[in-house]
């Protein structure tokens, strides 16, 4: 088997990255570690195995959606469907360990929607035949630009209605590797103020379903259109509207 990793690693954020979306990490070290131990314990260094204790690392900024991350339904709408939503530690596992496939939009221009007849045709050129749980992986091409301060202002962007026929086919985890599932905030609010209509600013996390997205994956590229198995298993955060994830594809 070969494993790829989809995922971005977790690491302190570089500068220019807004404040929402920063990540921040301190780093102590195996003699500061030592210094902790005597503290605790009073042993002294000449007692430990090189003069050295435990390295920690502490988060102390790290947003359930700053890096590659799954959705709840919580994350769209209180009520989904008429009933309370349901946080990430309330999902079923067996959602997040799945055959998956890949759908190459990389023509997609920013703010484009991704549409189901697309989608459709998508699959029939990738060969594969979706299938009830499948996990469905959008190739946008933009993870390319992770780390850069406007990452998050790139990237086209999946309908209701596409996500709604996903949804109706029986999947129940979408990824893509830009910022988010829907089309760029800014573009969809432009347009959702100009038109003065609901149903168009955050339309397909806002398409009443209950469902979990996977958003800011990486290495989209490295995978065959079809024939893999992900692997997405979320943190088991309580009443967490999503939760940083280790996404991995096995490649038979």
């Amino acid at each position: 088997m070969n494993f790829i990793d989809l995922s971005f690693p977790i690491s302190n954020s570089p500068e220019g990255i807004p404040a929402f979306q920063r990540v921040s990490i301190s780093y102590s070290d195996h003699q500061a570690g030592a210094d902790e131990a005597n503290r605790l314990t009073g042993v002294t260094r000449d007692l430990m195995r090189n003069g050295e204790a435990w390295a920690v690392e502490t988060i102390t900024q790290l947003g359930t959606h700053s890096s590659t991350h799954l959705d709840a339904p919580l994350h769209y709408n209180s009520l989904i469907q008429g009933k309370p939503a349901q946080s990430i530690d309330e999902l079923p596992l067996d959602w997040f360990f799945a055959p998956g496939v890949k759908l190459d939009f990389r023509h997609k221009a920013d703010g484009d929607a991704i549409t189901a007849v697309e989608i459709q045709a998508e699959l029939k050129r990738s060969g594969h035949d979706l299938r009830e749980r499948d996990i469905v992986l959008m190739w946008t091409g933009r993870d390319e630009l992770y780390g850069r301060p406007d990452y998050w202002l790139h990237g086209p962007g999946v309908s209701a209605e596409a996500t709604h026929w996903l949804y109706d086919h029986g999947v129940r985890v979408m990824g893509i590797d830009a910022w988010g599932w829907d089309r760029p905030l800014p573009m969809q609010a432009e347009e959702a103020k100009a038109k003065n209509m609901p149903g168009i600013f955050w339309a397909a996390h806002q398409a009443n379903l209950p469902y979990s997205q996977i958003e800011r994956l990486s290495n989209l590229g490295a995978l065959p259109d079809t024939g893999f198995t992900v692997c997405c298993f979320p943190l088991k955060i309580t009443r967490g509207s999503a939760a940083p994830a280790r996404v991995v594809a096995i490649v038979q």
